[in-house]
């Protein structure tokens, strides 16, 4: 049976800033959803990371119609009414045109999809990042999908030695979606040196080299066709098929124990840790830090088996003491150096400004003449 899984994350009301979401926003969402639960879409489930709510659908039908995408958009829009009601902060700010607080609009809900043949045993994760970038799933997926020192199956697996196949898009480039397809092993280093520039850079799809299956799909994709909307491009999701021809979960895990440096953080202007957390955490400080929760399901005929949450045991409560070392570490930076990021891809302009008015006041001295 072909199902399409789709994933959309959107921002449209937080308690106390740039948190988490109240309770009365995501049931409001919720039954929603609910509403088209066995008609427009066969299943649904519903989390929150940070002040990011998560939807993930599934249905069975053609996987380029839009009305599944449209309904989630709806009911985002519904969730935001509430959050308006509660007068919360950055009520509506990735769905409505008009902000209804001081927030910064965003940039539409992050939207993810992918559609197959469901396999016998049909397995696959969710990821939702919060307070970062679509490339900050870069150095995971590189080491999951083409580092056999992270991924022992591209050596104990045959299904997986032919390796696999990367798309990569240029998210800076705004006009239209630039995309390049790599192939691992051969294109290692060429997939090295694209994917070390998160702002740049973002891994859209993986696909096996040996089904020519799609294992994943990640949320760089521009939102042409929902409600105008130009493109999500911050705090990203990503669904990612995993066993069999793909790295078992537990690969595709792994990496996220590293809580590389990744853009993002307060103002979408810094750079910090990416911590793993549970699902419906919210964040706290400096807004953040950044944040990726994981939900595991299995999926037949459509219909998700309940969620569980793989950042949810023991190990990763070291994982995250490491990764708030590495925070408290980079923050006594405070404005400097790497701690922040260049002049060339702050998100928020007040120091563009700063540079500008400033300008003004340099004073060129030239060398006397002999």
């Amino acid at each position: 049976m072909q199902t399409t899984i789709v994933a959309m994350r959107a921002d449209i009301g937080s308690i106390g800033g740039h948190l988490q979401p109240s309770t009365e926003v995501v049931n409001s969402v919720r039954e929603a959803l609910e509403a088209h639960r066995g008609q427009l879409i066969a299943d649904f489930d519903l989390h929150f990371t940070g002040d990011d709510i998560t939807a993930v659908c599934t249905y069975q039908g053609d996987p380029g119609q839009t009305a599944v995408q449209d309904m989630i958009w709806e009911a985002f829009a519904q969730g935001a009414r509430v959050a308006v009601e509660q007068g919360l902060y950055g009520a509506g700010q990735d769905i409505f045109d008009k902000g209804i607080s001081g927030a910064s609009k965003g940039f539409g809900p992050s939207l993810a999809q992918i559609t197959f043949q469901e396999r016998s045993n049909e397995a696959f994760l969710v990821f939702s990042i919060d307070k970062s970038v679509p490339g900050a799933f870069n150095l995971p997926l590189y080491q999951a999908f083409a580092d056999p020192m992270h991924a022992s199956g591209l050596i104990l697996s045959p299904r997986m030695r032919k390796g696999f196949r990367f798309e990569v898009m240029d998210v800076v480039y705004r006009e239209y979606d630039r995309v390049i397809t790599l192939e691992a092993p051969e294109d290692l280093y060429n997939l090295a040196a694209l994917l070390r520039d998160d702002e740049r850079f973002a891994i859209r799809s993986v696909h096996s080299r040996t089904t020519e299956e799609q294992s994943v799909a990640v949320s760089t994709t521009r939102l042409h066709y929902v409600a105008g909307i130009m493109l999500g491009r911050d705090d990203p999701v990503a669904i990612v098929r995993v066993q069999d021809a793909f790295p078992a979960a537990g690969e595709v895990l792994a990496p996220f124990a590293l809580c590389a440096h990744v853009s993002g953080f307060q103002r979408g202007s810094h750079h910090g840790p990416l911590m793993p957390v549970r699902r419906n955490s919210g964040v706290s400080y400096f807004d953040g830090p950044p944040s990726v929760s994981c939900a595991a399901y299995c999926v037949r005929d459509g219909h998700l088996t309940e969620a569980i949450d793989p950042f949810d045991h023991p190990f990763w409560d070291q994982v995250r003491a490491h990764a708030t070392s590495k925070t408290l570490d980079i923050r006594q930076q405070g404005f400097f150096g790497t701690a922040m990021q260049p002049f060339e891809t702050l998100s928020y302009g007040g120091i563009m400004g700063i540079l500008k008015e400033l300008d003004e006041r340099f004073v060129i001295e030239k060398p006397f003449s002999s």
